[in-house]
């Protein structure tokens, strides 16, 4: 049945968009269309049998073009990056409003089957986050709602759109709050990295120049977990199918570590030890984030289960060959 559905993918030029957009074509799906603001030369992906479209979806009318017949959307995008970004750019990542509010009327008036949004672990109360020995954020801890600034409730208040349009006009939704993904093919440069891709960055700028020493941003104590993108697609997938999942959702690793304990990762994978520096002054985020999945296993069965030291080896390696 695949190989007769449209299937549209918004942010297909970033990370995960790319990724998904690989794994539908592998499942079969016969018509994938592919859009995203950015230049094509721009994309960390881009694939030969899909229709690609560069527009951007801030507008309605591109929306209403783009999801013209299809059967089913992923909405992966928005302005964002890592903390550094999220944090001086909190009005860039609130018009990502936009895009999910014109997709969500362009999908109600297309007769779209079902919706997917990416949200973000970053809608969470900043109160329940300021220990790094966070045990893990269960989906109700969005509430009472104080998310991160700018970018958080940017998240949040799109998944309230699709609550309600779920309740409103019958169209069938699907939300994901993502915590922290990494792995090749992704930004590791430029600012709007995450923690994983930036520390192998700066790993592999040390022991290529041979000055070893590393800048840590924050004490290094503070607690997140991190998944591969390979456990972000499937989980995706098993979200999107589901009947069941009709509500927010935590898709993330429930694998807790401290920054401090990620470099000790890298730098293991490199072969390396390094002085470290720490910028006490620079973007950190809140002190302690990680995932209970307590609800997925309970609603699928299942969780993320790649270990982060052998996705950090893969992503690694493919930012390594790009900086070597």
């Amino acid at each position: 049945m695949l190989t007769d559905k449209v299937v549209v993918v918004c942010g297909a030029g970033g990370f995960i968009g790319g990724h998904l957009v690989a794994d539908l074509l592998a499942k079969g799906v016969g018509t994938v269309r592919a859009v995203d603001i950015k230049p094509l030369e721009e994309w960390f992906q881009v694939h030969a049998d899909v229709t690609n479209m560069v527009m951007d979806l801030r507008e309605k009318d591109n929306c209403w073009t783009a999801l013209m017949g299809a059967d089913a959307v992923y909405n992966l995008a928005c302005d964002m990056g890592g903390m550094g970004f999220i944090e001086l750019n909190k009005a860039k990542c609130m018009i990502s409003v936009l895009i999910n509010t014109h997709l969500l009327m362009a999908a109600e008036r297309a007769g779209v089957s079902r919706y997917f949004y990416a949200s973000s672990a970053c809608v969470y109360n900043g109160e329940k986050q300021s220990d790094p020995a966070i045990s893990g954020l269960v989906e109700a801890d969005a509430y009472p709602a104080m998310p991160e600034d700018g970018y958080g409730w940017e998240k949040l208040f799109s998944e309230r759109m699709c609550r309600h349009f779920t309740e409103d006009f019958g169209l069938t939704t699907r939300v994901a709050r993502f915590h922290n993904v990494y792995g090749p093919n992704g930004t590791y440069d430029g600012g709007r990295e995450k923690a994983p891709a930036a520390i192998c960055r700066k790993v592999i700028e040390a022991k290529l120049s041979g000055k070893h020493e590393i800048e840590i941003w924050g004490s290094g104590e503070q607690t997140r977990s991190f998944m591969d993108i390979s456990d972000c697609l499937k989980g995706i997938h098993l979200i999107m199918d589901s009947n069941d999942i009709t509500f927010p959702i935590n898709l993330g690793s429930a694998e807790k570590v401290s920054i401090n304990q990620l470099v000790d990762v890298v730098e293991d994978i490199a072969g390396i030890k390094l002085t470290r520096r720490y910028k006490l002054d620079a973007p950190k985020g809140v002190d302690g984030r990680n995932s209970d999945n307590r609800l997925i296993r309970e609603m699928l069965d299942w969780e993320p289960q790649v270990p982060l030291r052998e996705g950090m080896a893969r992503t690694y390696r493919w930012i390594y060959e790009q900086m070597a």
